[in-house]
């Protein structure tokens, strides 16, 4: 989703939905945020999960430096101390080096993915241990461009939908799919925005 996408999604959205062209007025438009499709982001995906972007960068960093290349059957050549000498846990370990597996074996068809759905995509990689739907979802955001998902587990997207819908408690992730069915096929862009608006809007 680059600039173009997200200022065409989110003016259609604030043409219907008086609250985002509110909120728009207010804090203007998210930044792109674009990854490369492959073994390389996915595994940043795991290792950051759970942990400040400080600390992630830190050992995203450190774990990168430990390969001439950053690819799966490179990652597969390290050693289970020298990954945990880096910084991550025994299950990220455990997490990162069966990616690299299902990658290198060919149980995880990456060159694939831009031609299959957006619930195919998140199903076949939920099915790893390590990547939840979440990671799924936020893969095929920003990995593959995909303009209609909403990863409604986030509970930064939760308290920006509370915020911008003015309502009285975070909503589920049940009833946030259903606040934004109305925003397809743009809840890629609308997720963005909420982050961008959970961090810049007022109180």
């Amino acid at each position: 989703m680059d600039m173009d996408i997200i200022k065409q999604g989110l003016d259609d959205l604030a043409d219907r939905d008086p609250h985002v062209a509110t909120g728009l007025d207010l804090v203007g438009y998210p930044e792109p945020r674009i990854r490369p499709h492959g073994f390389h982001t996915l595994m940043r995906i795991i290792v950051g999960q759970q942990v400040s972007v400080h600390a992630a960068a830190a050992i995203i960093g450190r774990v990168e430096a430990l390969m001439p290349e950053v690819t799966a059957e490179a990652f597969l050549e390290l050693e289970e101390d020298a990954l945990r000498g880096a910084g991550l846990s025994r299950r990220k370990v455990e997490y990162s080096i069966g990616l690299a597996q299902a990658v290198v074996g060919g149980d995880l068809h990456l060159d694939r993915f831009p031609a299959m759905s957006d619930e195919e995509v998140i199903a076949e990689l939920s099915a790893l241990r390590g990547i939840g739907r979440w990671t799924a979802e936020i893969y095929a955001m920003f990995s593959l461009g995909r303009p209609d998902v909403f990863p409604a587990d986030d509970l930064a997207l939760q308290e920006g939908l509370k915020r911008l819908k003015k309502l009285d408690a975070r909503p589920t992730p049940k009833v946030a799919r259903g606040i934004v069915e109305d925003w397809s096929p743009w809840r890629s862009v609308g997720s963005l925005f909420l982050w961008h608006y959970y961090k810049g809007a007022p109180e």
